[in-house]
């Protein structure tokens, strides 16, 4: 497959001390799946002797290289329940929702090595004066901008979504550019133009209208597997003010019963009235979890 990849200089320390670029076909020999990766490759077996598995070494030192890349970027990420991931499954017009630790081996492998690529790449465009789009946090907020700028939640200078062109659209615009300046060509966009700022706007656009999608879609699903189960009993957990979030399951939801309570408090709530096309329901609250 044609690949725009990085190459990294690092020493027996594991830092970091220099990276190039290059523009190549990469000869795909395997697919390494999550899921079937993390029952092998997890924190109690890092911890102890690392099973015998396919890349089972090479992901060991990825991990070691992330562990000093997170470590350096002074912004080790804070893992709570409530942040949980969700796999949905339907089989046999079942519904199954799976939670999913956010922040496993194999997650901090994956989110270092893209941060650590595009802050690099970022860094490279804006140090030859080529246009982009960044992803700027500052004062907790996070926007697009043409200007690289730093991301205070993730501790580095600038950061460019360049990692993900098939799945993202500002990655395939970025990488457009991180090409033709590899090879000394004219740039596709240039800085201060129209084009570049339409692609911006558009894209924001366009994801909102996605996230609204997959909001709702998870919404569904959520009501239909407590439909299914029977729900009327559910423990929660407080947000803040008078939002919980529905154990087991990513729904999150207001209780206009709740009263005032610390964020993370576990409440028991008495659930009604699910409407399956509307997306809604009725929580009330009942007292504390038990």
């Amino acid at each position: 497959c044609p690949a725009l990849s990085m190459y990294l200089e690092v020493a027996s320390d594991l830092s970091v001390h220099g990276s190039h670029t290059a523009l190549e076909q990469v000869r795909i020999v395997a697919n390494l799946r999550h899921t079937a990766l993390e029952a092998q490759f997890n924190d109690e077996s890092l911890t102890a002797d690392l099973p015998e598995f396919p890349f089972a070494r090479e992901l060991k030192l990825l991990w070691e290289l992330a562990t000093v890349l997170e470590a350096g970027r002074g912004r080790p990420e804070q893992v709570r329940t409530l942040h949980m991931d969700y796999n949905f499954y339907v089989e046999d017009d079942r519904v199954r929702i799976v939670e999913r630790r956010r922040g496993s081996p194999v997650d901090k492998l994956v989110s270092e090595m893209m941060i650590l690529v595009n802050s690099e790449w970022g860094r490279a465009l804006a140090e030859a004066g080529v246009a982009a789009i960044y992803r700027v946090q500052s004062n907790g907020k996070v926007r697009m901008s043409t200007f690289p700028s730093s991301h205070q939640g993730l501790g580095v200078a600038q950061y460019a979504w360049t990692s993900s062109p098939l799945r993202r659209y500002v990655d395939l615009v970025n990488q457009r550019q991180l090409i033709a300046w590899h090879r000394g060509e004219p740039v596709p966009y240039t800085s201060g133009g129209e084009q570049l700022l339409a692609v911006m706007r558009d894209f924001e656009i366009a994801s909102d209208v996605y996230t609204e999608f997959q909001r709702n879609m998870e919404r569904y699903w959520c009501l239909r597997w407590m439909v299914q189960e029977g729900v009327e009993l559910t423990a929660a957990e407080v947000v803040r003010d008078n939002l919980v979030k529905i154990d087991r399951i990513p729904l999150i939801t207001r209780v206009v019963s709740l009263p005032i309570l610390e964020t993370g408090v576990k409440v028991a709530l008495k659930i009604s009235d699910i409407d399956l096309l509307d997306l809604t329901f009725h929580a009330e609250y009942i007292g504390p979890a038990a």
